[in-house]
């Protein structure tokens, strides 16, 4: 048998560490593809002018580039066999990551438990993303569920690992060179600078974006994402292709360029939930809230935590819950995160 039919939870164990095929030498393809699939527009991302005037030797990849990447590695070992990805924890990106840097990914499984119904179960993963030194660039929790190949297989003894609620500002990795005191509001896109927003403050962004079969596909492509919910159509009851969670986080962040296009990049995941499956033909809509604010040592840096939801048109903006504390049907992400902000 030299075919992987993938890891089923039965298989996992607590406490081991996987290291994920296949490294992954970046381009500035990736960015022109990334810019392609979505309406990305931070100017330290798309320029390199702009970068140097900002402390960096020259624009990095968006940070979800990087995050795609190093999740794509993991899918094979991970969630080939997952019924869904349900949710991250203290993510943070540690270095940026600029084309002619090698991405590799290693998994330690930090957690199982068996669902109640004997089919399925969860598996909790610490990721890493490494560069060429064998730097880490990225790191985060999450958890997927994941089927089982035998039903009757025993469980293992439950264990959830704790999350912290948030990654402390103490804690942000800002990256090294990083000075905003001579930037340029103008050709960034926006006025606004950290001081202008306040905790609590709601931002819509406006904007939609219609889900195209096609270009999910060329994502979860280029992600090297080989899990069968995203491309056998078979592999789910509805008939339907279930959209890569990161494809929706990409747009999401895409769209909130419209009133926090200043929120240049993302340094920590907080937390993170897909409420609801998104299909091809789904219009995706996104709104902002702001969490909390931190002062940085980086000069002219500030940092501002984020939630991030997307929503399918039509659901209300601001609304994320019903009375029962169960996300809306038309939630799709919900997404906590901390950016960097010019003061």
């Amino acid at each position: 048998m030299k075919t992987n039919a993938g890891r089923f939870f039965e298989d996992y164990r607590l406490g081991e560490t996987i290291a994920h095929a296949v490294p992954r030498t970046v381009s500035g393809g990736e960015r022109a593809l990334y810019h392609t699939l979505y309406p990305a527009r931070h100017a330290l991302y798309s320029s390199d002018e702009f970068a140097r005037a900002c402390g960096l030797p020259a624009a990095p990849v968006d940070d979800l580039v990087a995050f795609h990447l190093v999740f794509g590695k993991t899918v094979p070992d991970i969630s080939l066999n997952a019924v869904a990805n349900l949710g991250y924890a203290e993510g943070r990106w540690l270095k940026p990551v600029f084309p002619g840097d090698t991405l590799r990914s290693e998994s330690t499984v930090i957690g199982l438990k068996e669902n109640s119904n004997g089919k399925s179960g969860v598996v909790y993963v610490r990721t890493r993303g490494l560069n060429q030194r064998d730097e880490a660039v990225l790191e985060y929790v999450r958890w997927v569920m994941v089927r089982k190949r035998d039903e009757a297989a025993p469980a293992p003894e439950a264990v959830v690992p704790p999350f912290a609620k948030s990654v402390a500002a103490s804690d942000l990795a800002i990256p090294a060179g990083l000075d905003f005191t001579g930037y340029d509001f103008t050709l960034a896109g926006e006025p606004h600078r950290w001081d202008d927003y306040a905790v609590g403050e709601q931002i819509d962004h406006v904007d939609g974006v219609t889900i195209e079969e096609s270009e999910h596909m060329l994502a979860t492509r280029l992600w090297q994402n080989t899990a069968k919910v995203h491309f056998d159509a078979t592999n789910r009851p509805d008939g339907k292709r279930l959209i890569y969670g990161g494809h929706v986080i990409s747009m999401a962040r895409a769209l909130s360029f419209n009133g926090l296009a200043n929120a240049q990049m993302i340094v920590a995941l907080n937390a993170g939930a897909h409420a609801n499956p998104c299909f091809a033909g789904d219009t995706v809509r996104a709104w902002s809230e702001v969490l909390d604010k931190a002062e940085t040592s980086a000069p002219g840096v500030g940092a501002l935590r984020l939630r991030l939801v997307a929503v399918k048109h039509g659901t209300e903006p601001f609304r994320l819950k019903g009375e029962d504390g169960k996300y809306l049907p038309g939630v799709l992400l919900d997404l906590d995160y901390w950016a960097v902000v010019p003061r």
